[in-house]
């Protein structure tokens, strides 16, 4: 029997240049940058005073006040961008919901609860703590809560592999299909952890840029001058179906998954393999499973993080895997603009690999003023490229040399 082919039919995205799918789209072609100082919490004595944030979000349009209450800011997140991306698939109810399931990646889950809560502990005793702590803060819960608003009752939980959670809950979902496990998937990823926490472990290990005089220009990948990344938020959500069950119903298909690649560096906590093994097997694997060549592939939306190692170490690796066709890939980070998004990355960047695809336009990378000798491909610099591409990668890699590379194809 031939393998089942896995296709997009909606799309949900929430960014800091846009709370919907096409605000973020449109802002991220204009190569908008939504780095800003950050707004609601007191950031003096910190290394680092600006992300991308989400700005006047309202949960309300998407959970009743009291559902809202009960929920982290990322469960939040996943649950707009899910309702946007189900109701971008006109999908209304299933027929068999054990066969429609729902996989939400989170690398770091309810942050700021496990924060705020944390400090209601201090200051009362155990008994300040909310009976509601944990269901709040468990990276699953995003998963669960859509699940029960779609009725979906198939596979349903979070995959947590840092940076990579998002690719890894794709391709998680992708095979619930492709086995015959599923007809219908609610994928992709969601964070908030715009907190003190994040802020201060990250900028202790300085991983964070520090341009503070001009946040507009600190997340710069690939540049000689990139200092760090500069952390976001944001959730990216996928409809997936197995083409039968999409014809079947008349779905407008976006887009399809053909293929994904999985691998661990085993090296180091935090630093990718400077040789970008694991890189470049994510990649091969992404291409093999996908029964495609090398010079098939038109785009990456690149990890791309603004970090001395990883810039480099991307470049390189693809440069293993694509050889001489290297140089005519089209490359870019949007991270650039909207910051790094964490566990939510790979789910953005799936969204956006797939309008990129379906539009014909490829985002740019912003801030790319000096290139890093090291970093001589493509990168789409500062303005967005009209190309129509067929194929094209996501990859997003994470702390424990986590590695995950998406395949698309365009089903224009």
């Amino acid at each position: 029997m031939a393998p089942r082919k896995v296709v997009i039919t909606g799309m949900g995205m929430l960014t800091a240049v846009g709370n919907d799918r096409e605000s973020s789209w449109k802002a991220l072609v204009s190569g908008t940058n939504g780095v800003t100082d950050i707004e609601g919490m007191d950031t003096e004595g910190f290394k680092t005073r600006f992300a991308g944030q989400i700005k006047d979000f309202d949960p309300h349009k998407c959970m009743d006040p009291k559902e809202a209450r009960k929920a982290d800011r990322f469960v939040q997140l996943a649950m707009a961008a899910s309702v946007e991306a189900m109701e971008h698939a006109g999908i209304t109810e299933v027929s068999d919901p054990f066969r429609a399931g729902v996989i939400i990646g989170s690398g770091i889950g309810g942050m700021l609860t496990f924060e705020n809560q944390h400090s209601r502990f201090v200051k009362r005793g155990p008994r300040g703590v909310s009976p509601l702590f944990i269901p709040m803060m468990i990276g699953d819960m995003a998963a669960g809560l859509v699940s029960i608003r779609f009725g979906f009752r198939g596979a349903n939980y979070c995959t947590v592999s840092a940076c990579a959670s998002g690719g890894h809950a794709i391709g998680s979902a992708y095979d619930q299909i492709v086995l015959g496990h599923a007809d219908v998937m609610i994928s992709g990823g969601a964070e908030a952890a715009i907190c003190n926490m994040a802020l201060s472990g990250f900028g202790n290990m300085k991983a964070l840029s520090t341009r503070n005089d001009d946040p507009a220009t600190a997340s710069r990948p690939f540049d000689v001058d990139r200092d760090g990344f500069v952390i976001g938020e944001g959730a990216g959500i996928l409809v997936l179906e197995s083409e039968e069950h999409a014809q079947a119903r008349g779905a407008a298909i976006l887009g399809e998954i053909c293929g994904y690649g999985m691998t661990a560096d085993a090296y180091h906590m935090t630093q990718p393999d400077i040789e970008g093994r694991g890189a470049v097997g994510s990649m091969a694997q992404a291409l093999h499973t996908s029964g495609l060549t090398a010079d098939q592939v038109g785009y990456i939306n690149a990890h791309g993080t603004s970090t001395f190692f990883n810039d480099k170490v991307e470049t390189g690796a693809i440069k293993q895997v694509f050889g001489d066709h290297a140089a005519k890939l089209k490359i870019s980070s949007t991270k650039s603009m909207i910051g790094h998004l964490l566990g939510a990355a790979g789910g953005v960047e799936a969204v956006i690999t797939v309008l990129a695809m379906n539009q014909g336009v490829l985002p740019p990378t912003i801030n790319l003023v000096n290139p890093d000798p090291e970093c001589d491909l493509d990168y789409c610099a500062n303005e967005a490229v009209q190309q129509d591409v067929e194929y094209a990668l996501s990859n997003s890699f994470g702390f424990g040399g986590h590695n995950v590379t998406l395949c698309f194809r365009a089903r224009r």
